[in-house]
């Protein structure tokens, strides 16, 4: 081997070596356990950046880990390439989306080559590939005869910049989560999903997810939002229409001192007059940091209390959840409450605190007021009792909902309902560069799903890119065009594209099989799918936390319906990384903050780039960026270079039994280098603490580095430590633990096959320990004692110190205070 560690010259070899001899491909033979790592997979926007360095370094550590753990390993990736990104470059270069799609994916491929990955990309998959995408359209018509699709005219949140329908979730703060657009909403058909459906087995799903972050779960149960509660009819006064509201308030119904509508609510259009003053506010739909009411002009009834409460139009209202219908307690809610102040609306308190309950009752004069005293500043949100709710005044509020809910039943009022937050998906986009939605449209046979034989239905070449009229898909004849399946007659292709969530709802299983051997029949087991599924370990960032893990959950359930799996959740353990930041604030381009890999690379190489990112915090805490800490790792795998090369022509190393005659500094190396072993084993098992298993290899190569072999035995246990190291350094560092294997193993093959070393409990445990002395808390000394000495022999070894002879002379000991091993405390008085 080479005297000076040169990693821009043996980094692309074993890159090189590992791609000739097909190193990480897997298959499915053989008796070993499998392992599925994955990472979620990039979109190709041109170049990788440090948020994908830490990403992609920390899956490969637990894959080349678990391979050298002996369990056959599943890493692959692909390509997340279908989105706006494409179009718009096609707008701006002149340049077809597929072009720059494939040609950023080229350059980004070769970037995580060079980081030394250990994919196996025979597996590689691209979503905007058709073979990928044909797949795609057969699960939605699966879904399409299962009644699990179906088309129906929304409200929708529209980007008028991206000119696109937009998901809720993809909505942040009102603005376009790809451009920052201000969304609006505009009344489209769309295509849905009906993962509502499913929404309880989700929620339930929740609890087997022991493997997630807590706050993973607890936002993925907040988002599908279960809630118990009960609707009641409203009647409209002089007009033969009730109103549906769904509340799980039912013990503040006397309060409720007038409605909201969802301005789609079919009663909207009916109850208002003016309807350029409804359109205006249908404009505002769905903007909630500004609450805009219209009255209507009507009134309904209060089942509870008999009097009439004006009906109101409000924006905020959404019509998805519930009955698109809201009863408004302003005492009791804060909205309600703010709306109420500025429409000038009644205020009713019906539950007021214990201690506060006496003497409340209406103000005099007032159809609705306020209890006796001064006005409500705010809503009262909290439990109490009820007032001013005839029957059920006296009761406390939580018991009251029971009761109300059964009087509300037995008088015919309403019923007792479960409501969930969750709303279909809806999956249509008015885009170009997206899966072509399956389905035509033909006059006399109506929407007719294309025939599976007929799959893919591929995006057309030859369309043009203007930015202005929608998706070029809207002129594009030769796709328009086409022929009924099911009459032969003419008819027109549906022009809406799939939202790009679909595509990486099922890649995972997509990898079990190959993008060259994708193929599902329904109603058949796919073998590979039973071997591999589900993924083991699943890493990426928290803000894919309800997106994309939810409809992941989802599209499982449904390939498990369809016959192909018996798998219900995708992921068993969950990792969401911290990000990177620098000078205080996320890398990004509009911050001039981003360091560039390839730069890294080059100067310092891939293993040393791989290593900070490991070793700078936690992978599930954010980064902080340090150029001295870059070049910290690089002097430490230098310095690992030169003990290998100090030492390469002396004897291997094999392992020292515990009963062997050897000097203290043997023994004290041979033992540091087990409780190595044993500490970087722990922490990759147990958390994934890659930065403290770094720690515990930095503490060795200090141990190696004083330790001075001076015969055989030395030069054996010294060998034999180095052997670990590299071994230890090969998940982190892969190319230079390959090299010095190479150069000390003498022909035992690459260290990718090696097996991860055991640590030889017995060599673990300590012959000696230093033991702290504290008075009254205080640290006075330190003193060396054997190890596993008894508790009575630690207090006499502490209290005949010198040292600690002297804090206690002329006191009294009331207690002496042993941690095994560590520490004795002596209260004294």
């Amino acid at each position: 081997m080479d005297e000076r560690y040169n990693p821009r010259e043996l980094e692309p070899r074993w890159q090189k070596y590992w791609e000739d001899h097909n190193t990480f491909n897997t298959g499915t033979e053989g008796d070993k356990e499998k392992f599925y790592c994955l990472e979620m997979f990039p979109y190709p926007s041109g170049r990788i950046h440090m948020g994908h360095v830490r990403n992609y370094a920390i899956g490969d550590v637990i894959a080349r880990y678990k391979r050298m753990k002996g369990f056959n390993v599943l890493h692959p990736m692909g390509w997340d390439s279908f989105g706006m990104p494409a179009e718009n470059a096609a707008i701006k270069h002149g340049v077809h989306p597929s072009k720059w799609t494939y040609e950023n994916i080229e350059y980004m491929k070769t970037q995580l080559k060079r980081l030394g990955l250990s994919y196996d990309w025979s597996r590689e998959i691209a979503t905007c590939n058709p073979s990928y995408y044909r797949w795609n359209q057969w699960f939605f018509i699966k879904m399409l005869e299962k009644g699990l699709a179906y088309r129906k005219s929304s409200y929708v949140n529209w980007c008028s910049s991206c000119e696109t329908v937009l998901a809720n979730e993809q909505v942040i703060n009102t603005q376009c989560w790809r451009c920052d657009n201000v969304v609006v909403q505009k009344e489209l058909f769309q295509w849905f999903l009906k993962i509502t459906d499913y929404a309880d087995e989700l929620l339930k799903g929740c609890d087997d997810l022991t493997g997630w972050p807590e706050k993973v779960v607890v936002m993925q149960k907040n988002w599908i939002g279960k809630s118990h509660g009960v609707e009641v009819d409203f009647p409209v006064d002089g007009v033969a229409e009730k109103i549906r509201i769904f509340t799980t308030r039912p013990d503040t119904l006397f309060g409720a001192t007038f409605i909201c509508l969802s301005p789609p609510h079919p009663l909207a259009k009916q109850l208002v007059a003016d309807q350029a003053a409804l359109e205006k506010i249908t404009a505002q739909y769905g903007k909630v940091d500004e609450k805009i009411g219209l009255f209507t002009g009507h009134y309904c009834i209060n089942p509870m209390t008999r009097k009439k409460i004006p009906v109101y139009v409000a924006n905020f209202v959404l019509m998805e959840y519930g009955t698109g219908a809201i009863m408004s307690v302003p005492a009791h809610d804060q909205r309600d409450f703010d709306f109420a102040k500025e429409y000038g609306l009644p205020v009713m308190v019906v539950i007021q605190p214990a201690e506060n309950s006496a003497g409340a009752g209406i103000v005099p004069g007032q159809e609705c007021g306020q209890p006796q005293g001064l006005p409500l500043q705010e809503a009262y949100v909290e439990a109490g009792l009820l007032v001013n709710s005839g029957e059920f005044t006296g009761m406390q509020s939580e018991a009251a909902k029971e009761e109300i809910i059964t009087y509300i039943e037995k008088k015919g009022l309403g019923k007792k309902v479960v409501n969930y937050k969750l709303r279909d998906w809806g999956i249509s986009r008015q885009r170009y560069w997206g899966t072509p939605i399956p389905v035509v449209y033909c006059e006399k046979c109506g929407i007719v799903p294309v025939r599976e034989a007929d799959l893919p239905v591929i995006l057309p070449e030859d369309v043009k890119f203007t930015g202005t009229g929608g998706s070029p898909l809207l002129v594009a004849e030769s796709f328009l065009k086409t022929s009924c399946p099911t009459c032969n007659g003419p008819a027109r292709r549906e022009t809406d594209t799939m939202d790009t969530f679909v595509d990486s709802s099922w890649y995972f299983i997509a990898y079990c099989l190959g993008l060259n051997n994708l193929k599902f029949e329904q109603g058949v087991a796919v073998p590979e799918l039973k071997y591999w599924m589900p993924v083991d370990q699943y890493i990426g960032g928290v803000e894919h936390a309800v997106l994309h893990l939810l409809y992941s959950r989802f599209y499982t359930r449904v390939v498990r319906d369809l016959g192909l799996t018996d798998v219900n959740e995708p992921f068993i353990n969950l990792l969401t990384q911290g990000m990177v930041i620098k000078d205080g604030a996320k890398m990004s381009k509009s911050k001039g903050n981003v360091v560039d890999p390839n730069y890294l690379i080059e100067k310092y190489g891939a293993d040393t780039s791989r290593l900070f990112t490991l070793f700078a915090a936690p992978p599930e805490k954010d980064l902080e960026w340090s150029d001295k800490g870059v070049e910290g790792a690089y002097r430490f795998l230098s310095r690992i270079w030169n003990l290998a090369f100090k030492y390469s022509d002396r004897p291997d190393g094999k392992a020292l039994a515990g009963s062997d005659e050897v000097s203290s500094e043997v023994r004290g190396l041979l033992r540091k280098t087990h409780q190595t072993i044993r500490k970087v084993t722990s922490d990759i098992e147990r958390e994934l603490h890659f930065n403290t298993a770094i720690a515990a290899l930095m503490e060795l190569a200090n141990e190696m580095s004083s330790f001075e072999p001076k015969e055989d035995r030395d030069y054996t246990a010294f060998s034999f430590a180095l052997e670990s190291m590299v071994l230890m350094l090969a998940p982190f560092t892969p190319h230079l633990a390959e090299e010095l294997w190479a150069g000390i193993s003498r022909g035992r093959g690459c260290v990718s096959e090696q097996a991860w070393p055991v640590w030889d409990e017995e060599m673990v445990r300590e012959d000696e320990v230093e033991l702290v002395i504290q008075v009254n808390g205080k640290m006075r000394g330190k003193i060396t004692v054997a190890a596993g000495l008894p508790e009575e022999s630690l207090k006499e070894a502490a209290l005949g110190d010198a040292k600690t002879a002297e804090s206690i002379a002329g006191k009294q000991i009331r207690k002496v205070i042993v941690v095994q091993g560590r520490l004795v405390n002596i209260v004294v008085g």
